[in-house]
């Protein structure tokens, strides 16, 4: 296959216009940078598949595309929403199928990029019906969980459903809650009902890419040194002025984000400088590791190293079969 394929005809005639690109992996790993190598190779377009880089104002800490990186290289679904919104894995799927099949309208190749594992599977997949919010199901858990605390209630999670308890990090009150409401309400494990649904149907030609970090240790090393840029770059001026509206805190999914919910409560008073530090690089390295859990559970992926110069022209040979 040749490094170039910038034709048009050439594009439609080996059958690429309705392919669809989905390039996974932990953070940190250089997803965006194998998509912009395959953006200048192909006729395509790209989707941010990132639950933090859909809100305005939260660039830094976000390892955003910078706005020149964007002029060049073009996302769709970034910087759709203000911190106050919630953005749902539901909403990403309706948005990002109705953009994927305008892409291919214009016989283009939608490549999807991003870690947010839960909208891969919702786009991908689709979801099950899942049970309305129950509110004596939920006051009983908030009161268990005064008595035993959160850490316990993930514990006794884990043991009901241990998929969703390896993809749910201990501190999500929120997620642990509805898991365990969901399974009180039905009997089923919230698993269990995902699993149990018909695959989503559509005519894409999907391509799932995952990039593989070259070591854990070297993951955790890029993780530190990318925080630490991220100090460096004016992270915590970022996370002032977010403080600074007045309508914002940390029961909101955007301020939750890894990195920002410390910072936040570093400028709160709640740490010292250096816990917050350690606690923002701690739980990077706990999502990194949430990631890759969903991912190794994951069917049909095509796993790429991280430092293989050559994974567009991969990803690109993948076409062809």
């Amino acid at each position: 296959m040749p490094q170039k394929l910038n034709s048009k005809k050439r594009w439609l005639k080996l059958g690429y216009s309705n392919s669809v690109i989905c390039i996974m992996g932990p953070t940190a790993v250089g997803k965006t940078s194998l998509a912009m190598s395959l953006y200048d190779k192909m006729d395509a377009e790209l989707i941010s598949v990132d639950s933090a880089l859909v809100y305005r104002g939260m660039d830094i800490g976000t390892a955003k595309p910078t706005k020149e990186e964007r002029l060049k290289y073009p996302h769709h679904l970034i910087d759709i929403c203000d911190p106050a919104e919630i953005y749902s894995a539901a909403q990403f799927s309706e948005d990002a199928t109705q953009i994927i099949d305008e892409i291919h309208k214009k016989q283009k190749t939608a490549i999807l990029v991003g870690g947010t594992m839960l909208y891969f599977k919702a786009l991908i997949e689709g979801f099950n019906e899942l049970p309305q919010a129950d509110k004596d199901v939920r006051l009983k858990l908030e009161k268990e969980a005064e008595k035993v605390g959160w850490q316990t209630m993930h514990e006794t999670l884990a043991k009901i459903d241990p998929e969703s308890g390896a993809r749910i990090h201990p501190n999500d009150n929120q997620r642990i809650q509805r898991a365990l409401e969901v399974y009180q309400i039905t009997g089923k494990t919230l698993t269990e009902l995902q699993k149990s649904q018909p695959q989503k149907q559509n005519a894409w030609k999907l391509k799932l890419v995952a990039l593989k970090p070259q070591s854990r240790d070297q993951l955790r090393e890029d993780i530190a040194l990318r925080f630490q840029q991220m100090l460096d770059s004016g992270f915590e001026h970022e996370v002032r002025e977010l403080m600074k509206r007045g309508d914002l805190n940390t029961q909101l999914p955007s301020i939750r984000s890894v990195g920002y919910r410390q910072m936040w409560q570093y400028l709160a008073g709640e740490m010292d400088y250096e816990e917050m530090v350690f606690r923002a690089v701690t739980a990077t390295r706990q999502l990194a590791k949430r990631q890759m859990t969903w991912l190794n559970g994951w069917q049909d992926l095509c796993w790429l190293e991280a430092s293989d110069k050559n994974n567009a022209n991969t990803v690109l040979n993948l076409l062809d079969n």
